[in-house]
Parts: C-alpha cells; structure tokens; sequence
C-alpha cells in the first residue's frame, strides 16, 4: 500500500500560475512567463512514500527493546549499538540501489559524564547521517532528522524495556522513507539525512552535527527536525490526521546589535530564518497534499521542552520542529503497564502509520522543492518611506535553472504570505500602490520548474 496524492491533484500539474496583480499595482523592468505552479516531481516524490515501509522500519526499532542512550552497544539484537547499526545498514542498501548516491558514516564523539548530568558516566554518543550530494550547489545544505535514543520514566534506566514508538522511531522511519525516496533523484543541493543520538540526554547529537556543520562552513539553509509524528490520538480525546504543528523561534539569537536595531525599524520581529522555514513549510503542503494542514506554532518548541532543532537554533541555522498536533502525554516517557484500567507507554498501537507516512511526504516535498530552487535571494533591502509605493531590492544571481524572483507582500497581522507576483531576472521591483506601512515584504527565487526558495526578509532600508 502505497501513500497516493497526485490523483487528488493531478489538474493541479497543467495549470499555469495566476500571477496575483493587477493595473499598475505591479511594476517590473523585465517579466518573462511565469513558471509552474507546481513541480510534477514532487507529486512523484509524495506518491512514491511507503505507508508499509515506515511501519516496518518503527517495528524494526521497536524490537531492539530499548534505545536508551546508555543501553547494550555490543548485542546485534538489543539496545542502542544494534539499532544504531542496523541504521547504517538500511542507509547503505538504499545507496546500493542509487549506485553508490549516498555517503553513509557514524558521527562519533565521546561526551563526559558526572553526578549532575543525565550521563552518570562518560559514554559514545554515535548519529548516523547519509549525505546525498547536491550536484551543482553542494554547500548548500538541507537537513532531515529524527532522533535514535528511547526512555521510560526514569531517565536513568537503561535495562528495562523502552519501545520509543513514536518517541521516536517514527522520527526515524519519517528520515530512513524520505532516504529512499529522494535518492532516486538528484538535487542541485545537499541532502543531509541524519538519525541522532543523546536527544533525551540534552540534545547531544544534535549539538555535535550543528557544531560540525558550523566548522565545516556549511550554508544550512534548513533542519526539519521530526519529534513524534506518528500519534493521533490525543489526551485530550481529539482523534485527528489532517493537521500537523511546526515550531519556529522568531529570530535568531545570533543576530548582532545592529541587526537587532534595524529588525526592529522594518517590524521583522516574527520574520527570522526559522519562521521564514515554517511558513515555506506550510506552503508546500498548501501546495502538493491535500486535507493536510500545518499549524505554525509561534515558540521554539513546545512549552519548557526542547528537541533537536534547538542546537542548530543556537548556531544561528534556520531549523523547525514538526511533530503531531495532538499528544498523548501516557504514551511518552512511560513505564509499559496498565494502571487503573489505562495503558502506559509509547507502544506500537499508539502509531498511526498512515499519518506518519504523510508527515514523511510533507518532509520530502519540502526537501525536494528547496534542494532543486535557487538559493534565496542576498542583501534584500526595502524603501518606500512616505510614498505610495513600495521598492524592493536584492542581489541577482546566475543560478542554475533560475527564471527568476517573486515578490511578496502580507498583511501585518498574518500569518503566512497572502500574495506574490513573479517579476523575472531582475534585481529590484516597485509595487505601485501598496504603501510600505501596511503590509509586510519578503522576496524568493524561482526555478524554471517553480521550486521556490524560502522568502528573503528585507535586513535594510534603502535610503531615497
């Protein structure tokens, strides 16, 4: 059983986009045709998730009974070194079947332990990433990870079983689907797909690969971290699969001073690169998948609780958090036992895996649709003070299949981008009639395909 959108949407691939203007309300020095709305690849990409695979991948870890950071490294069917391996393993048979398109590796490092840490002893936190080289661009960098390491109730237990279905094999199974998928193709980008380890132990794994990537000068231009996307059911007895959450921080805390300062004269306070991320997000499912929506959620992560992301955050990297809309707080960090009639721990039976494999598909989608775009328009400044119109700049690149840029524009108080108008290879665009007060900016470039990239915020205000 496969997980099929593309019947749902297959008008969707002939239609030519609506550029949304009107009269003199746009004005451009050199408009081509617009492209595509949509990219036929990526429906491909979405049909071509397996609902069976995914559940076979989140039996397979449940099996090794516990993940637990500290548990049996050297067994080949029980703890966190099996899962590990048999990881890396399913990374190198999907590059088989690519002819060798993956580069597969364990990260290691060696973390110190102590009395007042959650490692009691110093222990080998290990990732496993497979990296899918961009052929044209490949310092550009997307990121798709889920985390290895499972816990019950004591988070110092590392014998007793602890199955991490959802929390988060399905992380897992979402990274090792979107692997199989998206290697059957090539990317102007880099595709970096990684399993990591330490999560529940502060985030370890996650702090070492966005420590690694700032090292190695990696452009990150996004990190969808999956926590938990496979539940439905939540505790508040709401049973939904037709929407999922992102979490997004506003703005970098990298950002300097001077940044600070001008952020807050333009009114980009909820437009950093992260935001920018969750909102590309949304769209693409807008996009490509029907009766699925996603929540923007205006907070780094859940309240007083953290996941992966959160280390690339740190460093100044676009990275969000998508995970279920409803949780199931029973299911999660539990001991597995029935207490007054009601079943603790995060078991099979609380997966869904047809809501996991949709989730996988919003991923891919996302991945795809970045990977093969141009690189997001530089030094993107505004001017328009006092006047009835509103000019935005940028620096133009000769990208690889570039048609050209969008612009954008929305309402203060929305969410999410409202309207655009593609403008062609230019470098700079008047929108008559829109006055700069009301409404906010953002430019994107486009491919000739209609891969967009994520939404450039003006950082500067052009002098008139």
């Amino acid at each position: 059983m496969r997980f099929n959108f593309s019947a749902f949407l297959v008008v969707a691939v002939v239609v030519v986009a609506v550029v949304l203007q009107s009269g003199p309300l746009a004005q451009s020095s050199s408009v081509s045709r617009p492209p595509p709305e949509h990219d036929p690849r990526v429906f491909e990409i979405i049909d071509a998730v397996s609902v069976d695979r995914i559940a076979n991948d989140i039996r397979t870890l449940v099996g090794f009974g516990t993940r637990h950071t500290l548990s049996e490294t050297d067994s080949d069917t029980r703890g966190i070194g099996a899962a590990r391996r048999w990881i890396k393993a399913e990374f190198e048979r999907i590059s088989v079947n690519c002819q060798g398109c993956l580069e597969v590796s364990f990260q290691r490092q060696m973390v110190e332990g102590g009395p007042q840490r959650r490692l009691p002893i110093d222990t080998e936190v290990v990732n496993v990433l497979a990296l899918l080289r961009g052929s044209t661009d490949p310092n550009r960098h997307l990121i798709m990870s889920g985390d290895i390491d499972s816990r019950i109730s004591d988070i110092s237990n590392n014998i007793d079983d602890s199955p991490g279905a959802n929390d988060n094999a399905s992380g897992v199974a979402g990274v090792l689907e979107a692997a199989r998928v998206l290697s059957r193709y090539r990317f102007n980008g880099t595709i970096l797909f990684a399993a990591l380890s330490g999560e529940e132990q502060a985030l370890l794994g996650g702090r070492h690969l966005a420590e690694a990537a700032e090292t190695a000068g990696w452009t990150v231009e996004g990190v969808l971290n999956n926590d938990m996307i496979g539940n439905i059911e939540g505790l508040n007895d709401v049973i939904d699969n037709t929407t999922f959450r992102v979490f997004s921080e506003a703005t970098p805390i990298t950002e300097t001073k001077e940044e600070r300062l001008r952020r807050r004269r333009i009114g980009g306070e909820v437009d950093g690169v992260s935001r920018q991320l969750a909102r590309y997000v949304a769209r693409i499912t807008d996009k490509y998948i029907p009766n699925l929506d996603a929540i923007i959620v205006y907070r780094r992560d859940r309240f007083g609780r953290g996941g992966h992301h959160l280390p690339f955050n740190d460093l100044g990297f676009p990275a969000v958090r998508i995970m279920e809309t409803h949780e199931n707080y029973r299911r999660q960090h539990q001991d597995v036992r029935v207490e007054d009639g009601i079943q603790y721990g995060d078991v099979i039976e609380g997966v869904d895996f047809q809501y996991a494999a949709k989730l996988t598909a919003v991923n891919a989608a996302t991945l795809a649709s970045l990977a093969w775009a141009p690189p997001p328009p530089h030094h993107v400044a505004i001017a328009g003070v006092v006047r009835t119109s509103t000019t935005l700049f940028w620096q133009s690149e000769d990208a690889v299949d570039l048609a050209g840029y969008k612009v954008f524009w929305r309402d203060t108080a929305a969410p999410q981008w409202g309207r655009s108008v593609f403008v062609g290879k230019v470098a700079e665009h008047t929108l008559n009639n829109i006055v700069i007060d009301n409404y906010l900016f953002g430019v994107a470039a486009v491919d000739i395909s209609g891969n967009e990239s994520v939404v450039s915020f003006p950082g500067r205000i052009r002098p008139q």
